[in-house]
């Protein structure tokens, strides 16, 4: 008699997870399949484990700077002039004034600490690039899945609003547009508040960071609609918003989890270029960018300030992108490890 923790395959009794047909483990849902498979994967556990590193750096960034002592704005070189040299402006001590009070040095000029102005710069890349990513995905799947289960004209229209939006060029566009959206709305003769500059980021980012995604899930769904699933759940009646919830859209994740993956570390470098351009985030907010920005001036004679942060930007990027690899072998059912 078989038991509950027993499984019949092809007339043999097999104990639950042990390999099934086509080698999957038997009596493991899809998620678990795909939760086994990631965690046999060392690089994709590394490369989350650098992920949730950088979250909670950036979750806890006042944490971090109350419990150091120090925060990103206080001008320690000039408040103690013996921190910078009196001619040039760089830190007097070696390795950009690192030591055990300043643990990444300080800044030339004006002497702020270095490691407080990363992990709130962090704090602010990562929430425009989290913001842009997460406006982006709802917006292509909206729109892709739109596209491709309607079809006709609603799908010619969108699809030719995809391709004249993916024929802009996005980084010329992204350095042109910002002044005139902070010109429109704040006076020339006003400072820009923060807030709005990094509402502008976003709304920028988003505007041209949906497209893709969408095209990609249009596909997806022209071809899903004329499953069998598909056309069972309209004969039993089902109406276009329960098919696309229940049927379409459980086969979208793979799609949407990997490009979401690789559009966040993508929206945070672009962040990152437009501060270093000028056309982003400004004195005195904290931000990866400026910190390059003000690195290339002082390179030549510190650079150990530009260190730390292209550093950090470097391990971020390529621990993103290893993970969407990851995700995408993981949810992948052919993937064998």
């Amino acid at each position: 008699m078989t038991t509950p923790s027993q499984l019949t395959v092809a007339g043999k009794t097999a104990p639950a997870g042990e390999d099934g047909p086509g080698g999957q483990p038997a009596g493991l849902s899809p998620r678990q399949l795909m939760w086994r498979r990631f965690k046999r994967d060392r690089t994709g556990v590394i490369s989350a484990c650098v992920v949730l590193f950088f979250f909670a750096v950036a979750v806890l960034a006042p944490v971090i700077s109350s419990l150091y002592g120090k925060d990103p704005y206080t001008t320690y070189g000039l408040d103690r002039p013996e921190l910078l040299d009196p001619l040039t402006g760089y830190p007097m001590k070696p390795n950009g004034g690192i030591d055990g009070e300043f643990w990444f040095g300080i800044e030339p000029k004006l002497g702020r600490d270095v490691l407080t102005q990363l992990v709130y710069g962090i704090r602010t890349s990562l929430l425009i690039g989290l913001a842009a990513t997460l406006l982006s995905t709802l917006t292509g799947i909206v729109i892709g899945v739109v596209a491709g289960y309607l079809g006709g004209r609603t799908d010619y229209f969108l699809g030719r609003l995809i391709d004249l939006l993916l024929s802009f060029p996005q980084q010329l566009f992204f350095v042109a547009f910002m002044p005139v959206v902070t010109a429109l709305f704040v006076s020339p003769q006003k400072e820009t508040p923060t807030y709005f500059r990094v509402t502008a980021l976003v709304t920028v980012l988003w505007l041209l960071g949906w497209m893709q995604l969408a095209r990609l899930l249009r596909g997806q769904v022209l071809s899903l609609r004329e499953r069998e699933f598909v056309e069972a759940a309209k004969v039993t009646g089902a109406s276009p918003w329960r098919i696309v919830r229940k049927e379409l859209l459980p086969n979208l994740g793979t799609p949407i989890l990997v490009q979401s993956t690789l559009m966040l570390p993508n929206f945070v470098t672009t962040e990152a270029a437009l501060s270093f351009l000028g056309v982003g985030v400004v004195e005195p907010t904290p931000d990866w960018g400026r910190m390059f920005a003000k690195g290339a001036n002082f390179y030549e004679g510190d650079i150990t300030y530009m260190f730390f942060p292209g550093i950090a930007m470097v391990i971020f990027v390529v621990a993103f992108n290893l993970l969407g690899d990851s995700v995408r072998d993981a949810m992948d059912p052919k993937t064998t490890r």
